[in-house]
């Protein structure tokens, strides 16, 4: 199972390839949390936390200035910061809420409880409350992959499942060497920007899976929630050399 089988859910593309998703995206794939383009760039997507810049004093202000405008000066290569705005989802607090009231032993204050679950529901659906994420984008580009026949372009527009074993172990080692470079900027962008007085994570496969889910199915993604991805099968390079290896030893 690949990752856009949780792009388009329920739409069989197999029969039309021609107007499946990913004839339109530039992914190839993602895995040990990295977004892997078509033509071999790698991308990285780092969340930041903000900060209510108009209620810091002036001397907390300029020093929030100064600091970004050294990151920015730091930096060597390209980045992309995102921001992101979304209708506010607070089903899980819901589904807390009622789990509460599930377990109340008093009639009235489990009654109260439900009503106050269901009035903030609706108070967040009728107001239309929206919520900011913001995400800055690592990149990572060879220089080969600006040549459109490129021999790191053929490995990752060919994915797995027609992939020989030679691909597989191929494509494994060069994207292994292309992540070191990866994860150096990621680290110099994290610290620039901690040195800010932001938060940084690096979102995981399952969590980069979900985001690009929910971004191209906006409507579809608040009732069909997506499953956890932890909990599913997705079979990885390194399980395909193994069993590859296997089949050879015991021929």
């Amino acid at each position: 199972m690949g990752f856009f089988d949780f792009i388009t859910p329920g739409k069989k593309t197999r029969d039309n390839p021609l107007n499946s998703t990913q004839t339109h995206l530039r992914i190839g794939e993602i895995r040990d949390n990295i977004l892997v383009l078509k033509n071999g760039g790698l991308r990285a997507i780092l969340k930041t936390s903000s900060i209510n810049f108009n209620l810091k004093s002036e001397e907390e202000q300029n020093s929030i200035t100064y600091g970004y405008q050294a990151f920015l000066n730091s930096l060597e290569f390209p980045i992309q910061i995102v921001v992101r705005s979304k209708k506010l989802d607070i089903d899980n607090y819901i589904d807390q809420v009622k789990k509460l009231a599930d377990k109340q032993q008093n009639k009235l204050l489990q009654q109260q409880t439900y009503e106050y679950a269901e009035y903030v529901h609706k108070l967040v659906d009728y107001a239309d409350i929206m919520d900011k994420e913001f995400y800055v984008v690592v990149a990572y580009d060879p220089a080969r992959t600006s040549v459109e026949s490129n021999g790191i372009q053929s490995f990752f527009q060919r994915l797995a499942p027609k992939d020989g074993y030679a691909d597989i172990k191929r494509r494994h080692a060069e994207f292994n060497e292309l992540k070191k470079g990866l994860v150096q900027r990621v680290n110099v962008v994290t610290s620039g920007l901690e040195n800010c007085g932001l938060k940084v994570d690096e979102l995981q496969t399952a969590e980069i899976i979900e985001l690009f889910y929910n971004a191209y199915n906006p409507v579809t993604s608040r009732s069909a929630k997506l499953r956890d991805l932890n909990q599913t099968s997705l079979e990885t390079d390194e399980e395909k050399i193994q069993a590859a290896e296997k089949e050879a030893q015991a021929q």
